[in-house]
């Protein structure tokens, strides 16, 4: 089960990341022997599942991510498509290399109901020595419905 980071002591340092490719990094935090990132406690959403080229967060908007007309701010969608699709991008980053986010766009087709369970699932689409490029969706867990779309270019940085 994931567990999230509750302090800066808590997270991997920068030597112990690098010992990981970012495939096990990802494992180790989805079976809950590395912490996972503290946003997720403050959006909602937490990792449900990851493979090499992507990566998947469930989550259910609550009433302290919407906007003044009380329905889910924009914030949220791009958060949630951010962190799916470049962790995607992280499954195929060999050891002692980083990556970053360098863009990403994102499209909201309809309003998530306020509660309702969803999936935001990233999908690498390339990912080579310097770039990677990726998609991601958020659909409802039990309606199927598609609520949002996104892209990525991540920027790949060997440190080691």
């Amino acid at each position: 089960m994931p567990r999230r980071a509750t302090s800066p002591d808590e997270l991997l340092s920068q030597s112990e990341a690098l010992a990981l490719s970012g495939l096990e990094f990802m494992q180790k935090i989805l079976d809950g022997t590395n912490p996972g990132p503290p946003i997720g406690a403050t959006m909602g959403y937490t990792l449900h599942s990851v493979d090499e080229g992507s990566c998947v967060f469930r989550g259910a908007p609550q009433f302290n991510v919407t906007n003044p007309m009380g329905t889910v701010h924009g914030g949220w969608y791009g958060t949630l498509l951010d962190s799916a699709m470049a962790c995607a991008v992280m499954t195929r980053v060999p050891r002692g290399s980083v990556y970053t986010t360098l863009e990403y766009k994102v499209n909201i087709l309809r309003s998530i109901p306020l509660g309702m369970q969803i999936d935001c699932i990233g999908t690498a689409d390339h990912v080579g020595r310097s770039t990677g490029v990726a998609h991601g969706e958020i659909r409802g867990v039990e309606d199927g419905k598609l609520y949002a779309t996104g892209s990525t270019t991540c920027i790949v940085m060997k440190i080691t």
